[in-house]
Formats: C-alpha cells, structure tokens, sequence
C-alpha cells in the first residue's frame, strides 16, 4: 500500500502510525512537510516552501487564508510531481490546520483521505469568550466565522475524519459530524509508568524525590489558554497552605494560542509582576527534554492542568499514566476524561482559590487520593493506550482502502528504548502540553 502523509511539523501527530504503516511490509510511506530535520525509518520525507507570505495589504480576516491557499499551492506541487513520476496514493492522511491539504482532492480525486479534525473554530461557546473579564470584540467574531474556511473545505472535501477526543469532533459542524471517528493519537503506557525510586535534580542542585511534596504545571508555552494566570495567583496560596510544597513549571514563554501582552512582554513576566513568588519553592524550567518532563511528572504529588474549552493536552493524559493526581480545571476538554472524585479533581477554572485549596488536600494526605492516581492510569490505559489507538486508526485506513480482513501486520511487538525515546523527543515539540 502506498500512504501520503501531509503535516507542517513532521511528524506532528502521526508518530506513532507513519513508523507502524512504514514498518509493514509491501507499504510505501511518503511524508510531506516543511521540516527538514527529522526522519523516519522507511519513510520518504519531502519538503516543500510556500512561495511567499500573505502580502500585509490582504483584508485581515484573509490573511490566514491566503497563507493557507499559498500552503495548499506548494503542497500540490509536491502532489503533482509525484503523481507524475508514478506515484498515486491509495490513501492520503493529512492535517488541515494549515491549508495543506486544501488541493489533495483535485490532484487525486480518486484517493482517499482521512482528514485530521483537531478543532473547528467557532465564535462563541469554546475558547473565544470564554474569559468573562475579556470581552469579545465584534472584529474577532468576523474573523473567526472567515478563518474557518480552509478546515471547512478539507472537511468538505475529505472521506473520512478522525479527531482525537469525543469533544473536539463536536466542535465541527453537526452535518459533517458523522464522517468522523473519534480515535486519539495514543499513549505509550508501556513506557510511561510510575516510578516509585524517581528522583529529580533541580537546576540549584536540589533533589526531589516522592517524599516530596511536588507539584507540577506544564504547558507549551505559559499562557492564558492553558490557565496561568489562576495558577500563577494560586502559587502564593499553595505555599502558604504547605510551607514544604515545592512547584516545578514547565514551558516557555512565547505564545501558542490566542494573543501576546500588548506591552511585548511575555504573559509569565507579566504575570511574575502581579504576582512575586518565592524562587527557592517555584521552579521556573522552561521547556525540558521529553525524559525531563517525564522525570518531574514522575516525582509530582499534584499536576494541576487547566485549559480553556480547547484542544486537550497529551500531558495531560501522560501525567494520568504516569499515576499523577491531576487537578484539572472544570472545562469541556477535561471533563471527558476525568471525573471529579473517581480518576482526578476538577476545579473552578478562573478561581486561584479553589485549585489551591485541592491541591493542598492532595499534598496533605497523598495516601487519601491514591485511588485516583491508580484509576487515572486505568483510565489511560483502557482508552488511549497506544496500541489500542493505533490498532483502531489502522482500522479505519483499512476501511478506507478497501483492506479490511487482512492479516496481521508483521511487525514488532513492542519499541525497543532507543526508539522509543527517538520517537517521543521528535514529537515532543508537536504535543499539547
């Protein structure tokens, strides 16, 4: 079988199943993208360059959609030289975030393609409006309905979807809805597992250890999507609830999602002035290795994850494998992974209060809330296990190919560390945290 893969940041989150399809016999695997840096065994990577940026004269509700159109032009490129040197995909896999796969269907209206439904834009009832204490601007209302246009065409256009949770696949128009399958990327709980001898040496020279009274907050970029302004105003409260709690956050300082502070400063200095903490508690990382951020989620007692009604976080499902105690805020995207009392805690997204208040508790008495880190894992593992995941997407490309039935693939069993390490550091970059 011949597979186009189609993503920006190769491998982004085909990791997993471009290196499984790639591995089987017979297949011919072939990943177009912007990355030159990365590769994959037994798959041919092919680069390409959008000829130009939006010109800065283009209305500004279709500047996005002009670097998407000039994205789709040189990715078609791409797609008809192959197509004349002979080879057709029997099924295209790409993601559309980026205007990628605007053309696949024209230059191969024959082949399949399973279109990556990560998040459908909308003006109200996600992300945009939800901060009450930041009013939506009728200008950002207009450009939100505009921007979605390349992911409704992909939508449009492809055979099948696949989105990675229950609630992103609901994010898209209810009409295209039935053509999607909810299938998430995949957590390799074979590797990530508690480890009860863990220890962390911070960049002063001190080691944590399980005995510790660890707290973590990861994310991409420190932002307000992803709640730091609530966990930066909770830290105070925290260290003064649990004068041994010790906090590690993880991520950098520039933006992922949603606007930078007006002033050029990043939101972490911005919030470091409202809110002064004590650097011998809180440990500001930045971004670490994937084996480091693993290391302090293996050491933490309490990992506090928060997000705006948004796409939801691969670190938040590792930190649950891992055997964390998440405390995690009391939106859409979390709720249907953790139930309050059963498999982690929810709390009030915008209340510093309230997340100080439980992640203390967890502190106190880490004994009490055991179960919940056990059934955190137990949740990962019987929903979003790597293999599992993968074995459904394969189904769905078998489907789609007209494969269903076939053996087994022959391929290995297991990982072996060097990969697996290999494959989690060059998609690090890629993940949600």
């Amino acid at each position: 079988m011949k597979i186009l893969f189609i993503h920006q940041n190769m491998p982004g989150q085909y990791k997993h199943l471009a290196r499984r399809l790639a591995a089987e016999d017979g297949n011919q695997v072939v990943f177009v993208t912007k990355r030159d840096d990365r590769a994959i065994p037994n798959v041919r990577r092919i680069t390409y360059r959008p000829t130009r940026a939006p010109h800065k004269e283009t209305h500004p509700y279709l500047r996005s959609s002009e670097g998407a159109v000039l994205h789709g032009q040189a990715v078609a490129r791409v797609l008809l030289d192959l197509r004349r040197e002979g080879f057709v995909p029997d099924i295209v896999v790409g993601h559309p975030g980026w205007g990628e796969t605007l053309f696949v269907k024209d230059v191969f209206p024959d082949t399949p393609f399973l279109n990556y439904c990560e998040f459908y834009y909308r003006s109200s009832g996600q992300d945009v409006g939800f901060d009450p204490s930041k009013p939506t601007e009728m200008d950002r209302i207009l450009r939100t309905r505009i921007n979605t246009g390349p992911l409704l065409q992909s939508l449009e256009a492809c055979d099948r979807g696949m989105a990675p949770t229950e609630w992103q696949r609901s994010t898209h128009p209810a009409v295209f809805q039935p053509k999607i399958a909810t299938i998430h990327d995949g957590i390799d709980t074979a590797a990530l597992r508690p480890d009860p001898s863990i220890r962390v040496t911070l960049p002063d020279g001190g080691v944590l250890t399980r005995d510790d009274e660890v707290v973590t907050y990861a994310a991409r970029n420190l932002e307000p999507y992803r709640g730091l302004p609530s966990f930066m105003r909770a830290i105070p409260l925290i260290l003064e609830k649990r004068p041994n709690a010790r906090i590690l956050v993880i991520g950098g300082t520039g933006v992922s999602y949603g606007a930078a502070p007006t002033d050029g400063r990043s939101w972490l200095d911005t919030m470091l002035a409202e809110v002064p903490v004590d650097r011998s508690r809180v440990h500001f990382l930045g971004h670490l290795p994937y084996d480091g951020l693993l290391a302090a989620l293996r050491v933490s007692r309490a990992h506090i994850y928060l997000t705006y009604p948004f796409v939801l976080s691969w670190s938040m499902l590792e930190a649950m494998a891992l055997g964390c105690v998440v405390v995690g805020s009391d939106t859409a995207p979390v709720r249907e992974v953790i139930q309050h009392g059963r498999n982690g805690l929810l709390v009030d997204f915008f209340s510093p209060q309230a997340i100080a208040d439980t992640t203390a508790a967890v502190l106190a008495e880490p004994r009490d809330f055991a179960g919940l880190a056990r059934a955190a894992r137990d949740t990962v593992v019987a929903g979003y296990d790597l293999d599992l995941c993968l074995r459904r997407q394969s189904a769905l490309i078998d489907a789609m190919t007209g494969r269903e039935g076939r053996p087994p693939s022959r391929i290995p069993a297991a990982i072996s560390p060097t990969e697996r390490r290999t494959l989690a550091l060059a998609g690090h970059d890629q993940a949600r945290p």
